[in-house]
C-alpha cells in the first residue's frame, strides 16, 4: 500500500498550508494565498495524511471496514483542529461553508481508497475464472490466474473438446451453465485449435448472460502487463483494442520528451566536467560512447552514452552482451552503470528526435538481425522511437539472452499497445525508484 501521488500532493498542500499560517504576515501569504482557503487545506487534509502515512508505515490491510474507520478518525481529528482554531480566531461564519468540505473530502477519499484497495475492501470485486480448454495453454493459463498475486481467481476448469485422456464427458452445452453454477464472472478460453471446435453458441450464450469471454492473450496481458507473444495471430493485432497512435498522441509525446530534455541537460551540465575527469582518470580512451542502434522504422542511429568499458572492449569478441560483473567494464563504469548516469547523453538523441524518453530500448543492429529470425512479432518494437528508458526496465531485470530478449518483447509490444501520456509519466516515476535502488544496471 503505497503512498499515491494524490496522497503525496495532499501532504504537500497540508504542510505548506501549516507554513503559511504560521507566518500569516508574510507577503507571500498576504498577496497570493486566502486565509480561509489555507485554514480549508489545513483542517481538512492534514489529518487523512497523517491518518495514511499510519496506515501505511503499519502495513494494515485495507479491507472497508479499516478504510471506513481511518477516514472516521481522519474526520475526528480535523474537528478538533476546528474547534482549535476556533478558539484562535472567531469561524462562525465559515463554520457551514468548513462542514461541507470536511463532508466532501471524506467521499472522495472513501472512493479513492476502495478503488485503490478494491481487492481488499471489496472481495466480491474477485474475477472469478472459468477456463475452458486443454492442453499446455490452458494448463499454463490456470497456473497463472491459479498464483493469486492479482484480483483474478480459479472457480473452475473445463477440459474442452473431450479427449481421452482427461476422460472428461464435458459438452459444449455445459459450458455457459456451469460457469452460472460456479458464479464465474469470466469464462477464458485458451484452446490451441479453435477451427471445428469453438463453442460459439454456448459463449454468446455466456456474453448475453453478463459473463464476460476472454482468450487467453488477452487475460494474460491484464494480469502480467506483456503479450503473450506465442498465441498472438496477426488478426488480434488487429482486431484488438490498442495500438492506436494518433497524431495527437504523438505531438504531446514529443513535446514532454523536447521540454523535459531539454531541461534534463541544462540540469546536469553543472556535473557534466566532473563525470568527464572521473571516466578520464579510470582508464584512456574518449569520454563519450557512440554506437550505433536501431531506431524507429528500422532506421539506424548514432547513440551516445558516456563510456563505461574499456576502449578496446570488444576488439575480440565482436558485439556480445554484457553479463554480471563483465571484465569489460571499468572501476568508473561500474557505477556509472548502476546510477544510470551513463545513459544521460543520450537526452541529446531525444532532443535530436531520434529517441524518445520513454519507449522500447534500443538494439543494436548484429542482435536485432539474429531476433528477427527467432522471435516473433520482433520488428514490431520498431514503429515508435525507442527510449531512454521503458516499461520492459522498469518491469524485467537486465536482458543478456534471447529468451531475455523475448520476455523484454512482450513488455515492449505491451507498451505500444497501451502508449499513453499516462504510462509514459508512470514509467518515468518507477524509472526513478529503479535508479534510486539501482537495479538492473551491469
Amino acid at each position: 500500500m503505497s503512498l499515491s501521488i494524490i496522497d503525496a500532493v495532499i501532504a504537500l498542500l497540508s504542510f505548506h498550508a501549516a507554513f503559511l499560517l504560521i507566518n500569516k504576515q508574510s507577503e507571500l501569504s498576504q498577496n497570493f494565498y486566502s486565509e480561509t482557503m489555507t485554514t480549508y487545506i489545513l483542517i481538512v487534509c492534514l489529518p487523512y495524511t497523517l491518518m495514511h502515512l499510519t496506515y501505511t508505515s503499519t502495513q494494515i490491510k485495507m479491507h472497508l471496514r479499516n478504510i471506513i474507520l481511518k477516514l472516521l478518525i481522519s474526520i475526528a481529528l480535523s474537528f478538533i483542529l476546528f474547534v482549535t482554531i476556533a478558539e484562535i480566531r472567531p469561524l462562525d461564519q465559515e463554520r457551514s461553508t468548513m462542514l461541507v468540505t470536511i463532508g466532501v473530502f471524506a467521499l472522495l477519499m472513501l472512493a479513492i481508497e476502495t478503488r485503490r484497495n478494491r481487492d481488499d475492501a471489496i472481495p466480491n470485486l474477485i474475477r472469478r475464472v472459468l477456463i475452458v480448454g486443454n492442453g499446455a495453454l490452458a494448463d499454463d493459463m490456470e497456473r497463472l490466474v491459479a498464483s493469486g498475486e492479482h484480483a483474478y481467481r480459479v472457480a473452475g476448469r473445463i477440459h474442452y473438446p473431450t479427449n481421452a485422456k482427461t476422460g472428461s464427458n464435458t459438452t459444449p452445452m455445459d459450458l455457459c451453465q456451469t460457469a452460472l453454477s460456479l458464479k464465474a464472472n469470466k469464462v477464458l478460453i485458451s484452446l490451441a485449435e479453435r477451427r471445428g471446435v469453438f463453442p460459439l453458441q454456448e459463449m454468446l450464450n455466456c456474453k448475453l448472460s453478463g459473463i464476460e469471454v476472454l482468450d487467453a492473450p488477452t487475460l494474460y496481458e491484464r494480469i502480467t502487463g506483456k503479450l503473450l507473444i506465442e498465441n498472438i495471430t496477426p488478426s488480434w493485432f488487429i482486431f484488438c483494442h490498442g495500438f492506436q497512435l494518433s497524431k495527437l498522441l504523438l505531438a504531446a509525446k514529443r513535446f514532454m520528451d523536447f521540454t523535459c530534455a531539454l531541461t534534463g541537460i541544462l540540469v546536469i551540465l553543472p556535473f557534466v566536467p566532473l563525470i568527464v575527469l572521473a571516466i578520464a582518470l579510470d582508464s584512456p580512451g574518449p569520454v563519450l560512447f557512440r554506437q550505433v542502434r536501431v531506431g524507429k522504422g528500422d532506421r539506424n542511429f548514432v547513440l551516445y552514452k558516456f563510456r563505461t568499458m574499456r576502449q578496446d572492449a570488444e576488439k575480440k569478441t565482436g558485439a556480445v552482451w554484457a553479463s554480471t560483473k563483465d571484465s569489460r567494464v571499468t572501476r568508473i563504469g561500474t557505477f556509472l552503470r548502476k546510477s544510470r548516469i551513463d545513459e544521460l547523453p543520450q537526452l541529446i538523441n531525444v532532443l535530436r528526435g531520434e529517441m524518445s524518453l520513454v519507449g522500447p530500448r534500443p538494439e543494436r543492429p548484429e542482435f536485432v538481425k539474429n531476433l528477427k529470425k527467432i522471435i516473433p512479432y520482433y520488428s514490431e518494437r520498431h514503429f515508435v522511437k525507442p527510449g531512454v528508458t521503458g516499461w520492459a526496465q522498469v518491469s524485467y531485470p537486465y536482458g543478456a539472452s534471447v529468451e531475455d530478449a523475448i520476455e523484454k518483447l512482450r513488455f515492449d509490444l505491451y507498451y505500444i499497445k497501451n502508449l499513453s501520456i499516462s504510462l509514459d509519466i508512470k514509467i518515468i516515476l518507477k524509472t526513478v525508484l529503479v535508479v534510486l535502488l539501482q537495479r538492473g544496471g551491469r
